[in-house]
């Protein structure tokens, strides 16, 4: 096989031993538009690119110009990577990675294919789905979902290290995207609905040795926050700030998953990842000693932390005492927002809860809380009252609580907005610098919530819930919209209807285009400033990818996976019939069966 330009760029980097060159090899290969180096584009998570060769004028003009098939039927989240000549690809259980030659027909030039025990797949919750892998200094990251973090050589697949982040037998599971910053490679776990206490681990890229983890609940040390300068709300977190918020020792099989999207800020030095539910998701079971609600430190919390050290920065919980499943996992996205007239350099998130968060990113101050979703109930708002003892905290609307003051257990609490998937699950959002805009795929779903007693057992489900989901009502009769906002206002400019929730991770470019994909197949693109539908395409199977774009040899090309599955299509994807079955997913989606069927492909579109 010729010798390529890239494989010439990975021998050039791979004599800058020093580790610390890592994060500048990134950071330098993204700022070419013609790669897709990151899972999110960019470090700061914007899903945006400044090709414009396609453009509002001419992408209804798009052909299909080539596909990929990846030989397994099961949902594909995440998307490709693209440096120079060659694209990786990565895919559901048993997380195949695939390295094609783009210059000589998309050949295979490596295939690799882990041998993991399928034990595992009854333990990863809502499907089998990995989140993509990440390049660094001639290496691909693979986080497995046996949790096996391994490193490949970019050009041959050879693997380099293997360690281990978990264990499946306690239910714990690899499903989301590495994220490599300076000389570490930073991984998340899943794992609360099987009472898993959940961490982010930073591992050394060269060797695998583990360099800090940080749980998302217990004692101080092993949160990695300090007391004094770890801040929340303006104030320092102070002694025992997780511990104080459970009810003895349950913080042990407390929950709070880390499987979403990070972003990084060079410039702190600062990561930024939400945490996911405590656990079990029967909050009568989790209530305070006096059986009150207690928060539940740090489940449903946004975390910013030192990369080289772990600590944090600062901690903002979105949902204290979560009564509905509304993880806060969901991608920060790191941009610079006009505040109140003031330029402000913000992290912005699009919480399962259904509101749009903006903080300061250095401070973690809260600027802004707004739905993005109208159909949202179970709050009426965030109290943003800096005086107020409640600053920060959602204004529950006690209706749809299903707490009930304790005696929520075996009742049906009904017509609950958003559902327990959220107003937006872990379908990333895009920020794009030509309109100053967030797009955002979301969810127009609702639920009735029935909580009950469950025991732990390790490796058993620590659920305690059954749901049914529903279109909100009253509006549109579709279960998603896809919108723009305006992160600095919290406000919504459009919103474009779709039939079943848009599942899918968008994408915009300079070319003043925004793409997603629909879970029945369609591969569309809207207009930025107005949302007006102007191409799509019916591909093999139901989306739930990220839309990615690249350049090779001069030409502008886009792409995404199909193939149906994640939570919204889990009854597809694992042949469930029973409408409670997947939290209460199969009975919401059951018409996604007269759209589409199961896949397993990349489709590649091109001017022609």
């Amino acid at each position: 096989m010729r010798k390529s330009a890239f494989a010439c760029g990975l021998l050039a980097t791979a004599a800058f031993s020093a580790s610390a060159w890592a994060n500048e090899d990134v950071i330098k290969l993204s700022k070419n538009p013609a790669n897709w180096v990151i899972q999110s584009g960019d470090y700061a998570g914007t899903r945006y690119s400044t090709l414009d060769q396609i453009t509002t004028a001419n992408v209804g003009q798009l052909k299909v110009a080539w596909t990929f098939s990846t030989g397994v039927l099961r949902g594909h989240e995440g998307g490709p990577l693209v440096i120079g000549d060659t694209m990786w690809l990565h895919t559901a259980f048993p997380n195949i990675v695939y390295a094609l030659d783009l210059a000589n027909e998309e050949k295979i030039i490596w295939k690799y294919e882990p041998k993991q025990d399928p034990s595992v797949i009854p333990v990863m919750c809502c499907d089998t789905v990995n989140r993509g892998v990440q390049y660094a200094e001639g290496k691909i990251f693979l986080h497995q979902a046996d949790t096996s973090l391994v490193a490949l050589d970019a050009k041959t697949g050879k693997e380099l290290w293997k360690v281990v982040d978990g264990d499946p037998k306690k239910g714990e599971t690899g499903t989301g995207a590495p994220l490599v910053v300076k000389d570490k490679v930073v991984i998340g776990i899943s794992g609360a609905e099987f009472g898993v206490r959940c961490h982010v681990t930073a591992y050394d890229i060269n060797s695998g040795k583990k360099v800090w983890r940080a749980y998302s609940m217990g004692p101080d040390s092993d949160i990695l926050v300090d007391p004094e300068k770890t801040i929340s709300l303006g104030k320092p977190v102070g002694k025992d700030s997780s511990l104080k918020t459970w009810n003895g020792d349950q913080w042990k099989i407390g929950g709070g998953s880390t499987w979403g999207y990070m972003a990084y800020d060079p410039d702190l030095n600062l990561i930024y990842y939400g945490t996911g539910n405590p656990s079990t998701w029967n909050p009568a079971q989790r209530a305070g000693p006096d059986g009150k609600p207690i928060d539940q430190k740090w489940s449903m919390t946004m975390f910013a932390r030192d990369v080289d050290t772990g600590i944090a920065k600062w901690a903002y919980q979105m949902t204290p005492f979560d009564e509905w499943d509304y993880d806060g996992i969901n991608e920060p996205i790191l941009a610079e927002l006009d505040v109140n007239g003031t330029k402000r350099k913000t992290a912005t998130h699009f919480d399962r809860n259904g509101f749009g968060y903006t903080w300061d990113r250095a401070t973690g101050e809260l600027l802004v809380a707004e739905k993005y979703d109208p159909a949202v109930n179970w709050a009426s708002g965030i109290d943003m009252d800096k005086s107020s003892p409640n600053y920060g905290r959602p204004i529950r609307v006690a209706k749809y609580s299903t707490f009930q003051n304790g005696k929520g257990t075996d009742v049906n609490h009904k017509g609950i907005c958003p559902a327990a998937l959220g107003s937006k699950d872990e379908q990333p959002a895009s920020y794009s610098k030509l309109t100053g805009l967030f797009y955002v795929p979301t969810n127009h779903v609702c639920m009735d919530y029935e909580p009950f007693k469950v025991s732990y057992t390790a490796g058993q489900p620590y659920v305690g819930a059954t749901l049914s989901m529903f279109p909100a009502p009253d509006s549109h009769g579709g279960m998603g919209n896809f919108i723009a906002w305006d992160g600095a206002k919290g406000k919504i400019v459009w919103s474009k209807p779709e039939q079943f929730s848009v599942w899918s991770g968008a994408l915009t470019t300079a070319g003043g285009v925004a793409f997603y994909g629909t879970l029945e197949g369609y591969f569309k693109a809207v207009d930025q400033k107005t949302g007006k539908e102007l191409f799509k395409f019916k591909t093999p199977s139901g989306i739930i990818g990220n839309a990615m774009t690249y350049m090779h040899n001069g030409k502008q090309y886009v792409g995404v996976y199909s193939g149906v599955g994640g939570w919204a299509g889990i009854g597809l994807a694992a042949g469930l019939t029973n409408p409670t079955d997947g939290l209460g997913a199969v009975g919401g989606y059951s018409g996604l069966k007269q759209y589409t069927n199961l896949g397993g492909s990349l489709t590649v579109f091109s001017l022609p």
